[in-house]
């Protein structure tokens, strides 16, 4: 590691109409060197991130010194700032998705941003981005170059994200959050990736995440942020075996972790307050728990349910067949926490779109209560809908941005018939809030003016608002940091104790999938490839595909 940073940063702090939202922060990152930067939503990371890239927005004023290659980024003009970011800091964003333009093909958004920088002529430029492409392990480079970013996974778009970021060979590449929302095998490859990359470039990398245990295998030191603060910093495994702050070691304390199970898991506040949960669940209260569970008759049951897809290849090439969902076969008891895993793609988002009725049902038999539902009139089909909700992995576009958080709760049980009168409706949606741990007057505010955690809590009101019997959970809290995902998780099972809901829990972290489920299903390119209690699936997985995925766990299973 060289003794001269490539980036130091002194006395940092950044406010907005008087608020200070990051507090005079130091840290430097070496050449080669992998700094993890983690902390919560709202400690200050990302606002970190921006002030050294210059994208802060206009009315945030900005104190202290960034160093960087004898410039000073918090007094660097316009100008000579446009010239360093891209050729020299870089960027990666969260979400590729709303980071890529959507009108334009991958290949020529990486070659403009070479253009930009570059004398090059222009087949040059295209060697050059079909190379980077092939660098960043993108299959087909040629394809992809002429694909636009809605016909490639969430993986692939990533790593676009990722060659445009190192296409001009940057001293310092900041990734902001890069692996949230991707499954665990691919999460872990783009980890491989960037320590790779680091390894031919020599770059410095800045890594944020709210995950201690992503960063775990791959920094060489981590910054701890609470509050706008940088309340710890100090070599990886220092700071995992001997955290030196409360909030560290809340931080490590949020995340389910093998051996006993916890009735309910510590959140960040718990551990902060020193009242950690120690209430466990006991392999004898689970094996009676289970044995009363699937002595019912099944509340879902599927036996050999297949769809089919077609691809449009172009009109030489005719379409191509793609089975989404391939002879898949479960049971789903009442009361029951059913766990389904898998990379993206491998078809758990259509299974649970052909049980909530979104597609058409293809081949098999889907059964809800002993009924075959995949041919109901109108009337069975609205009160299926009643019957079977889901919570979305984004809350907040599935939220109308122009309706009160109120008005939406009540829609559903107002089109329902599940209250006397609007009074009522607003009564029991009053209520509802409250159950969730929001309060009464969050009636009238919009989407907009709630944080992740709290939208979430919004998307669990509404579907709970209709008394369903089954609640299948998307994806419900991948998009949230480890102390809000905890609150969420124990709400959820509060819920399901209170109300005697089933859950079908669809997740790509195994953890979590682990800690809620009662049986676990694991799905592979359309086929159930192994199922059977969560534990045993999890502790003693016998198949190859099952090991990967857990072998792929960030930090490891411990």
């Amino acid at each position: 590691m060289s003794k001269q940073p490539v980036i130091d940063v002194q006395n940092l702090s950044v406010s907005f109409d008087e608020q200070k939202v990051v507090k005079n922060i130091n840290f430097q990152i070496h050449k080669n060197e992998i700094l993890g930067l983690v902390g919560e939503s709202g400690s200050g990371k990302s606002i970190t991130s921006l002030a050294m890239t210059g994208l802060l927005p206009k009315n945030a004023n900005t104190t202290g010194h960034i160093q960087f290659s004898g410039y000073d980024l918090i007094s660097i003009n316009k100008k000579a700032f446009r010239k360093l970011r891209g050729r020299r800091i870089a960027m990666i964003f969260q979400e590729p998705m709303s980071s890529l333009n959507p009108s334009m093909k991958c290949g020529l958004q990486v070659a403009e941003m070479i253009a930009q920088h570059q004398q090059m002529r222009q087949n040059e430029i295209k060697k050059k981005v079909l190379a980077l492409f092939d660098q960043v392990k993108l299959p087909q480079p040629d394809l992809m170059y002429q694909s636009y970013p809605h016909q490639i996974s969430g993986g692939q778009k990533q790593r676009v994200m990722i060659a445009m970021a190192i296409a001009c060979q940057p001293d310092l590449l900041i990734a902001d959050e890069p692996t949230t929302a991707l499954d665990v095998t691919v999460q872990c490859e783009i980890v491989d990736l960037l320590k790779e990359l680091l390894q031919q470039t020599g770059m410095a990398l800045l890594f944020i995440t709210h995950d201690l245990e992503l960063v775990a295998g791959m920094a060489n030191r981590v910054a701890v942020m609470y509050q706008g603060e940088l309340v710890e910093i100090n070599q990886t495994q220092k700071l995992f075996d001997h955290p030196k702050t409360t909030y560290t070691k809340a931080l490590l304390a949020s995340k389910p972790k093998k051996g006993n199970r916890l009735k309910r898991l510590p959140t960040i506040k718990d551990v902060m307050d020193k009242n950690i949960p120690e209430d466990v669940i006991t392999d004898q209260q689970r094996r009676e728990t289970h044995q009363q569970l699937y002595q019912q008759q099944p509340l879902l049951e599927i036996d050999n349910l297949s769809k089919t897809f077609y691809k449009y290849l172009g009109y030489w090439k005719g379409k191509q067949k793609v089975k989404a969902v391939d002879e898949v076969s479960l049971k789903l008891y009442p009361g029951e926490t059913l766990g389904l895993v898998g990379e993206s793609g491998c078809g758990k988002s259509t299974l649970a779109n052909l049980i909530l009725q979104l597609e058409e049902p293809g081949e098999g038999i889907l059964k809800y209560k002993d009924k075959n539902i995949t041919a109901l009139n109108k009337a069975e089909q609205k009160r299926l809908r009643k019957d079977i909700q889901l919570i979305f992995q984004d809350p907040f576009s599935s939220l109308n941005p122009r309706m009160s958080i109120g008005k939406a709760i009540m829609e559903p049980i107002i089109y329902h018939g599940l209250a006397q009168n609007k009074v009522d409706a607003r009564q029991k949606t009053l209520a509802l809030l409250r159950e969730v741990g929001l309060s009464a007057d969050m009636f009238n505010r919009y989407p907009h003016e709630f944080s992740g955690g709290q939208r979430q809590r919004i998307g669990i009101a509404r579907s709970i608002a209709v008394e369903p019997e089954l609640i299948i959970c998307d994806e419900s809290v991948a998009a949230l940091d480890i102390s809000v995902q905890a609150q969420v998780l124990n709400l959820l099972n509060r819920l399901k104790k209170q109300y005697g809901f089933s859950y079908l829990f669809i997740a790509h972290d195994l953890k979590v999938v682990h800690y809620m489920a009662d049986q676990l299903y694991v799905m592979h390119q359309g086929k159930m490839v192994e199922h059977g209690d969560a534990d045993e699936v999890f502790y003693r997985p016998q198949k190859n595909y099952t090991q990967k995925l857990i072998k792929a766990i960030p930090g490891g299973w411990e």
